[in-house]
C-alpha cells in the first residue's frame, strides 16, 4: 500500500514473522512477562502492554461492596501523587516522602527501605511510575527510573544507588540530541526529563521525554538504554536529520531548532514479536508552525520500533502539521479481534482528537478505512495548515467534537450563560480542526481534553478496549509578541511586575492569575500563603512543570507586588502604558526583533460551575468492542459536589484516571471529586464507590500477596479549591504546585500527607497503617 504522508511518498513495510525469533539470549528479564497472568503487578501499568488488566478474580462483582481498607501508607506533603506502584515477590516499589522511592511490603505497607534524592531534583523525579529488570537468574534486581536530565539506577533490594551505571550512577540524558548539552535545562519543565516510565524489554531500557513546550526545546528521541551499563544503545531521531526519512517534512535546517515530536504519555511493548508502540505527541511551538512547514513527522504518530534496534517498522501520522498540542499520550492497547472472520492482532490509540484509531499490529494498515478530508486554511502570517486530516470511519469517537451556544451548560446563571454564550459564539469555530486565529478560536475535545496519559486499559481476553476521557474545550487566540524587553519603563513597581507577568507567565496562569488546576495552579492570593523568598526561589530555580526565570532584582519585586494586588495594577494600566509603553499591548514586533513568531494561552474555560461551560457530561468512561468496532457501553464518570447537592448527578468531573481491569469483571478507577470507584466491566453500571479524605490522581494498580487480592490507589490532598472543578472564588486557594505554604506547619507530619490506600476484603487481620 503506497500512501502520501506529508510531502513525502511512503511505503507501508510489512513485519515478517522472522521477528518473533531472537539469535542473542537476552541478559535479563522483567518480573514476569505479562499483566494478564501476573499474580503481582510487575510493571508500570501492569504488564509490558500496558493493558492494566490483571487475571485475579477474588475480589469480583458479587463482593467488591465488601472492599475495606487494609492498610494505608503516608507519603509526604505531595501534592501530586500520582505513582502507579509495582509489585514483584511481594514487594512495592512506590513514591514516598520527599518524592524519595520506597520498598513496602505489599501486605502491611510497612517501609523496608528509603532511597532519597538530590534535593534539586525531587520535583522532578519520574512520578507516575518505575521501571524494574532483573537478571535471568535472579541474582539482581534494579529499578531505573530519571531525576531531572538524569538517568539513574538503584539496587531493587538495597536502595542504594548503582554508581557502575552510567558516570557515578548517573546518564546525562542531554547528551546525544544533536544539541549543546548545556543549552538544556537539567531540571524543570524544559529538561529532558521523564513523566512517565519506558519500557523494559531484554537488556535494554526503552523511554521517551519530557522536553518542554517552548520555541527551540530539545528534540524527542525516542532512545534505548543498556540498563547494566547506561550506554546508549541506539536512537529514533523523531525530528529527521539530513537524510533521514522525513527530513523534507520540514524546512532544511529545522532540525536545528524544532523540538519536541516526543514521547511524553506512556509506551507498550509487544514483547512476543520485539516491537515498542510508541505514541508521539506535536512539534513545537504547538499552536504556530510558520517555521516548520510541511506535515512534520515524526510527529503526532504512532511509531513501531523494532526494540532490539531502534528501527521503524511502520508508522501513522493521525494529525499533519500539528497546531492544537493534540499530543499522543494514552498507553496504545494491544488485543487480539475476530475481523472479517480472522483473527488479527491489533494495536488501538486513542487520541486528544476523540478518535480511537486501531490497526493492524504487524503490518500497520488501519483496521477500518481513515479518510483524508479537507480542514479550514488558517489566515495568520506565516502560516501553512494542512490541507486535510485524517478521520476513522470506525469506532466512532468517544468524545463531543463541536461545541456551540446550543451546547452551553444549563447549569450556569442566565448572565453566566449569557457571557458563555457570546463568547462561544463569536468565536472561530470550523470544527475539530480549526486552525488557531487571531481572534478567539474554538478548540473541542480541547488541548486537555479527549484522552492522555493514563486514560486507556483493555481486557486482552475479549478484544475490549476502554477508555477514559473529558470534554474540555479551550478558546485560543495567536498574538505577536516581542523578544522580551531589555530595559523596563519605569513606574510604580505593581506596573513594573504587570509587564513582567504578561511575558513571563501569563502564557500558562492567564489573565486573571487563575491557572488551570491542579495542572497549572491559581496564584490568587499566593503572597498570602509563600514569603517572598519563597516565591522569588521559586521563580529563579523553577519548580515541576514550571522553568527558572532569569528575572533582575526589580522584576522580581515588581512581580510580587503585582502578585499581591493585580487590581490596583490593573486599574491605573491604560494610562500607564499610555505614557510609558509605546507598545502597550506588547504585539505590534516587526521583522527586526525576530523570527515571525506567535503564541496563545491554553486557552482552558473555567466556569463557575463544572470544569467547562459545556454541558454535561464532562468526563466518560467508554468501552469499545474492537471485534465490531462499535462502542460496547459508555457512561459518565465522576461527580461535581455542587451539582449532587442540588440533586443532579452523573455529570462526570473531568480528568478520570487509571482504569484497572480484572478477570473478576470489574473496572477500578479514581475521580478528581475525591472518590474510589469500582465498576462492571461488561455494563459500565457502578458497583462500588469510597469516598476518600485524599484526590486519587493516579493508576490503581491489583496483586496477589500472602494468598489475598489487594487493590491500590496513589491519593493527594484533596481541597475542594484543587479540584478541576473548583470555582474562581474556590481557586483562589490554590498554592503553587510543591511550594511551602507562609505559614507552614512545623513538621512534615503536620501537613496534609499524600498516601496510598490498600483495599481487600475482610479477613481475621487488623487494619494496619504506616
Amino acid at each position: 500500500m503506497r500512501v502520501q504522508l506529508g510531502n513525502v511518498p511512503l511505503h507501508r513495510h510489512k513485519v515478517t514473522a522472522v521477528l518473533v525469533t531472537c539469535l542473542i539470549v537476552p541478559l535479563g528479564v522483567r518480573g514476569t512477562t505479562s499483566g494478564q497472568s501476573a499474580p503481582e503487578w510487575p510493571d508500570y501499568l501492569g504488564g509490558a502492554d500496558s493493558s492494566s488488566y490483571s487475571a485475579l478474580a477474588q475480589i469480583n462483582r458479587s463482593n467488591v461492596h465488601r472492599l475495606e481498607i487494609a492498610w494505608t501508607y503516608q507519603a509526604g506533603a505531595n501534592d501530586r501523587l500520582r505513582f502507579n506502584p509495582i509489585v514483584v515477590d511481594g514487594t512495592m516499589y512506590a513514591l514516598g516522602k520527599e518524592r524519595s522511592i520506597v520498598a513496602l511490603d505489599a501486605t502491611s505497607g510497612k517501609e523496608l527501605w528509603v532511597y532519597e534524592h538530590d534535593p534539586l531534583f525531587q520535583r522532578d523525579i519520574t512520578d507516575r511510575g518505575i521501571n524494574v529488570w532483573q537478571r535471568q537468574d535472579g541474582s539482581e534486581r534494579r529499578l531505573l527510573f530519571a531525576a531531572g536530565a538524569y538517568l539513574q539506577a538503584i539496587d531493587a533490594r538495597t536502595g542504594k544507588l548503582i554508581t557502575s551505571f552510567g558516570k557515578n550512577g548517573k546518564v546525562d540524558l542531554r547528551e546525544g540530541l544533536g544539541r549543546d548539552p548545556s543549552s538544556i535545562i537539567e531540571f524543570g519543565f524544559g529538561s529532558l526529563g521523564w513523566t512517565s516510565p519506558g519500557r523494559v524489554f531484554e537488556n535494554l531500557l526503552i523511554v521517551g521525554s519530557r522536553t518542554g513546550e517552548a520555541y527551540n526545546s530539545p528534540p524527542g528521541d525516542i532512545r534505548a538504554y543498556d540498563v547494566v551499563s547506561g550506554t546508549l544503545v541506539w536512537s529514533f531521531h523523531t525530528v529527521p536529520r539530513p537524510g533521514e526519512l522525513g527530513y523534507d517534512t520540514y524546512p532544511k535546517e529545522a532540525h536545528e531548532y524544532v523540538g519536541a515530536n516526543n514521547a511524553w504519555g506512556d509506551i507498550s511493548l509487544d514483547e512476543a514479536r520485539g516491537i515498542v508502540y510508541v505514541p508521539t505527541g506535536s512539534p513545537t511551538y504547538d499552536f504556530y508552525g510558520g517555521d516548520r512547514k510541511g506535515s512534520n513527522l515524526f510527529g503526532n504518530c504512532l511509531l513501531a520500533l523494532d526494540a532490539r534496534t531502534g528501527k521503524r517498522l511502520w508508522h501513522y501520522q493521525v494529525i499533519h502539521h500539528d497546531l492544537w498540542d493534540y499530543d499522543n499520550t494514552a498507553a496504545p492497547q494491544l488485543v487480539t479481534v475476530t475481523h472479517e472472520g480472522q483473527e488479527v492482532d491489533v494495536v488501538a490509540m486513542a487520541g486528544k482528537t476523540g478518535f480511537l484509531y486501531v490497526f493492524d499490529r504487524v503490518t500497520g494498515e488501519p483496521l477500518w478505512p481513515i479518510e483524508e478530508r479537507k480542514v479550514p486554511a488558517s489566515d495568520v502570517p506565516g502560516e501553512e495548515a494542512w490541507p486535510t486530516q485524517p478521520f476513522p470511519t470506525a469506532p466512532p469517537p468517544f468524545a463531543r467534537q463541536s461545541f456551540t451556544v446550543r451546547d452551553i451548560s444549563p447549569h450556569l446563571d442566565a448572565a453566566e450563560h449569557a457571557k458563555w454564550t457570546d463568547m462561544v459564539g463569536s468565536s472561530v469555530n470550523k470544527g475539530l480542526f480549526t486552525p488557531p486565529a487571531l481572534q478567539n478560536t474554538m478548540q473541542i475535545p480541547g488541548n486537555a481534553g479527549g484522552a492522555n496519559w493514563g486514560s486507556t486499559a483493555a481486557d486482552p481476553t475479549q478484544g475490549v478496549v476502554y477508555v477514559l476521557s473529558k470534554d474540555e474545550p479551550t478558546m485560543l487566540k495567536l498574538e505577536r509578541r516581542p523578544p522580551r524587553r531589555q530595559t523596563l519603563p519605569e513606574g510604580p513597581p505593581e506596573q513594573i511586575g504587570r509587564i513582567v507577568y504578561e511575558e513571563t507567565c501569563q502564557a500558562c496562569h492567564g489573565e486573571g492569575l487563575r491557572g488551570v488546576p491542579p495542572e497549572i495552579p491559581s496564584l490568587v492570593g499566593v503572597t498570602t500563603r509563600l514569603d517572598s523568598h519563597t516565591i522569588k526561589r521559586t521563580l529563579l530555580v523553577g519548580m515541576g512543570r514550571m522553568p527558572p526565570f532569569k528575572l533582575g532584582d526589580r522584576e522580581l519585586t515588581g512581580l510580587i507586588a503585582y502578585l499581591a494586588d493585580p487590581s490596583t495594577a490593573e486599574e491605573a494600566a491604560a494610562a500607564f502604558d499610555a505614557e510609558h509603553r509605546a507598545d502597550p499591548e506588547g504585539r505590534q514586533a516587526d521583522e527586526a526583533t525576530g523570527p515571525l513568531r506567535f503564541w496563545s494561552d491554553y486557552g482552558y474555560m473555567r466556569p463557575t460551575i463544572g470544569p467547562a461551560p459545556i454541558a454535561p457530561p464532562w468526563s466518560t468512561m467508554t468501552a469499545y468492542d474492537l471485534n465490531k468496532g462499535t462502542i460496547k457501553w459508555q457512561v459518565p464518570i465522576g461527580e461535581v459536589p455542587e451539582l449532587v447537592e442540588k440533586g443532579i448527578e452523573h455529570t462526570g468531573s473531568g480528568s478520570p484516571r487509571g482504569a484497572v481491569v480484572t478477570a473478576g469483571g470489574l473496572i477500578f478507577s479514581g475521580t478528581p471529586d475525591g472518590t474510589f470507584r469500582a465498576f462492571d466491566k461488561d455494563t459500565g453500571e457502578e458497583l462500588w464507590t469510597k469516598k476518600l479524605p485524599l484526590n486519587p490522581l493516579g493508576v490503581a494498580a491489583t496483586y496477589e500477596a500472602g494468598g489475598r487480592q489487594y487493590v491500590v490507589i496513589s491519593a493527594s490532598p484533596l481541597r475542594e479549591e484543587s479540584d478541576e472543578s473548583a470555582t474562581p472564588k474556590e481557586a483562589e486557594a490554590i498554592e503553587p504546585a510543591g511550594a511551602a505554604p507562609a505559614k507552614a506547619a512545623e513538621t512534615a507530619e503536620d501537613e496534609a500527607q499524600a498516601a496510598y490506600f490498600a483495599f481487600a476484603l475482610p479477613n481475621q487481620s487488623n487494619t494496619t497503617r504506616q
